[in-house]
């Protein structure tokens, strides 16, 4: 993912201009899309520090953790795209740490989701725990949970690197790519080993708390029918912006296959695959939060007009306890 556009450096600086042309549209496209989602997911950010009401939600700050997560990680590709353009040489060790940071960004991303999915299914199938689990303690320990699991992909492509290179390589300057992380080919298949698991570990929780939401919405009346048919839909939603992201993690399957027939669509199935499941799935939370939820559409739509709007008023305390049952 890390280097989605940046792949395949070797290629981009051959003699024929054929392979930049492609390439600097990728390019602009790309930084484009960044900086238009890195606005949006800029102004959800300060629209739920702006309400106490989400800032003391579990739904809400989980919101805002995926926020800047997916925000950290679009700045953090759109870096490495621009040094690979504009052949910006870096010190080995900064090429090192800025993909092992983008690595953990990654898994950060899907692992807040299955939060997000867990927190709906217990405020949905067990209505009555939701409140226990909504302190501050269980909070923290949920964040640094999602961020301990997050890191662990990044180490062991560290270890992996760690073992094999020696310390003068390290004192080299390089022209940053993914590929500078790997020495040999079972790095790649170790990679690839770790990237499966966590897909399946995730698939496997996003697929029982659906079931049991589902379940949970057929199965109610009324009023509670309506609340669990929207925790269906949201995490519905949530499942296929997951599944983007899952699916992102076995792409190197195929970057691996494209690379021994053709460099030139290996570049644009790189772009392609950055578009589909790196900036798609982040611009999804919009969707999901940023629309459906009236309380924090409403608020949203106040800050993003810096309040001249008079029109346009935050959500009150009362309607937004009201939006928490959904």
């Amino acid at each position: 993912m890390l280097d989605n556009m940046t792949a395949a450096a070797n290629s981009n600086k051959s003699s024929d201009t054929s392979f930049l042309r492609p390439y600097a549209a990728n390019v602009i496209i790309t930084e484009v899309l960044v900086g238009i989602f890195l606005y949006i997911n800029g102004l959800m950010i300060f629209t739920f520090f702006m309400k106490e009401a989400f800032r003391t939600d579990t739904r809400y700050i989980l919101f805002a953790h995926m926020l800047f997560v997916d925000s950290s990680l679009l700045m953090g590709s759109s870096l490495a795209v621009l040094l690979h353009y504009y052949s910006v040489v870096i010190p080995y060790e900064a090429c090192i740490v800025l993909n092992l940071v983008l690595v953990w960004l990654e898994f950060c991303t899907p692992l807040t989701l299955v939060a997000m999915c867990l927190e709906r299914f217990v405020a949905v199938c067990k209505p009555l725990r939701h409140a226990a689990i909504s302190t501050p303690r269980i909070r923290v320990v949920g964040l640094l949970l999602i961020w301990g699991l997050g890191c662990v992909p990044a180490l062991v492509i560290l270890l992996s690197f760690a073992a094999l290179v020696s310390a003068e390589r390290l004192t080299m300057r390089v022209l940053c790519t993914v590929d500078a992380l790997f020495v040999i080919e079972w790095q790649r298949y170790l990679q690839i080993a770790v990237f499966k698991f966590y897909f399946l570990l995730m698939s496997m929780v996003i697929a029982f708390t659906y079931i049991k939401v589902a379940a949970a919405a057929r199965s109610a009346s009324g009023e509670n029918r309506k609340s669990s048919a929207k925790g269906t839909r949201t995490v519905a939603l949530h499942a296929i912006q997951l599944l983007l992201c899952l699916i992102q993690l076995l792409t190197p399957f195929v970057d691996m296959a494209l690379l021994k027939i053709s460099v030139v669509i290996y570049v644009y199935i790189r772009f392609v695959n950055f578009i589909m499941f790196v900036i798609a799935p982040r611009c999804l939370s919009s969707l999901i939060y940023g629309l459906r939820d009236q309380n924090f559409l409403q608020a949203l739509k106040h800050y993003a007009v810096c309040g001249l709007d008079k029109k346009v008023q935050p959500a009150a305390s009362h309607s937004w306890k009201v939006e928490l049952r959904h």
